[in-house]
């Protein structure tokens, strides 16, 4: 069996074992906690689905937090200017889109690594909104704006739907798209990927991209779920995201992950927060046990390696 797939069968089980061991407590299998679960994540997912391109093709964004925030910052202000929200669906994630584009041709145009352009980018985004917007959260949003005006229910449903149509979507692209391919081709090998045909810096530009929408339309989605849009939002969102790819399956150095290991991990790592309450167990542990949990999958790798 590839490791690949032993990973995702490892976390799916240390998934099913914190789940039998919250059987016992009253209430975490209740409708309601179980719907705030999967829709507090659904973005999550998104954001991550991005970051497993950007991975997989032997790259790093720590910059999704901070575009995240630009997006839903911007999202809210042009709602109040009379934008209809519909087409803010569309804005949002061209907004992340463009986000992303900088970042990628940083990367292949300028030749600079990644982690330096992205770092660079989070703590210069996120500087800058701290000085516009001096903290204030962008509050009196137009009525139709919170879930789109269909109502919690509805919007739940919506978030929920265009998450698993993005996952569906990203999985078969993946599969049966030669773009999809080119990604693994390109973190496993660049100079043979070259050699097979496929242009390395347009892929890894493209995922950048495709980085920045995703970051983009889960900035939207996460905006309507709440009457105000935070200033610091989307903080800390970029250590989530690689800690759910990675703990997935996805090789930090390219060219070996799915996203279903990607879905095992944001399952894993988002119910880790709400295990703990029901658990009676100080909330500010999640952090520890989630850290524990990523140095284990490296931990996983490194021994995967030595015996490759």
């Amino acid at each position: 069996m590839k490791s690949a797939y032993r990973r995702e069968l490892a976390v799916a089980a240390v998934l099913g074992l914190l789940l039998l061991i919250d059987a016992r407590a009253a209430g975490f299998f209740a409708f309601d906690n179980f719907r705030d679960l999967v829709v507090d994540n659904a973005t999550v997912l998104l954001a991550a689905i991005g970051m497993t391109a950007v991975i997989l093709c032997g790259e790093i964004d720590l910059s999704v937090g901070s575009v995240y925030a630009v997006c839903q910052i911007a999202a809210g202000h042009l709602a109040k200017l009379g934008v209809p929200t519909p087409l803010l669906v569309v804005v949002a994630p061209l907004l992340g889109g463009l986000c992303g584009a900088v970042n990628g041709a940083l990367v292949v145009g300028a030749e600079i690594p990644s982690i330096i352009v992205t770092l660079a980018v989070m703590v210069g985004v996120r500087g800058a909104l701290r000085w516009g917007t001096g903290g204030e959260w962008v509050r009196d949003l137009p009525a139709g704006f919170q879930w789109l005006g269909l109502g919690q229910t509805g919007g739940q449903a919506f978030l929920v739907l265009v998450a698993v149509v993005v996952f569906a979507a990203a999985v078969w692209a993946s599969r049966s798209l030669a773009a999809g391919r080119a990604l693994y081709a390109v973190g496993a090998d660049r100079e043979a990927a070259r050699l097979a045909g496929i242009r390395p810096r347009r892929v890894v530009f493209g995922a950048f991209v495709l980085m920045g929408l995703l970051a983009g339309l889960a900035a939207f989605l996460q905006a309507i779920r709440f009457s105000a849009v935070q200033a610091d939002a989307g903080l800390h969102l970029e250590m989530q995201v690689i800690a759910c790819v990675v703990v997935g399956g996805t090789a930090i150095t390219g060219g070996r992950g799915t996203l279903w290991g990607t879905l095992a991990g944001v399952a894993l790592l988002g119910v880790i927060g709400t295990s703990l309450t029901f658990q009676h167990v100080n909330p500010a542990w999640e952090r520890a046990v989630q850290g524990a949990i990523i140095l284990a999958a490296v931990a996983w790798d490194a021994g995967g390696r030595r015996h490759e």
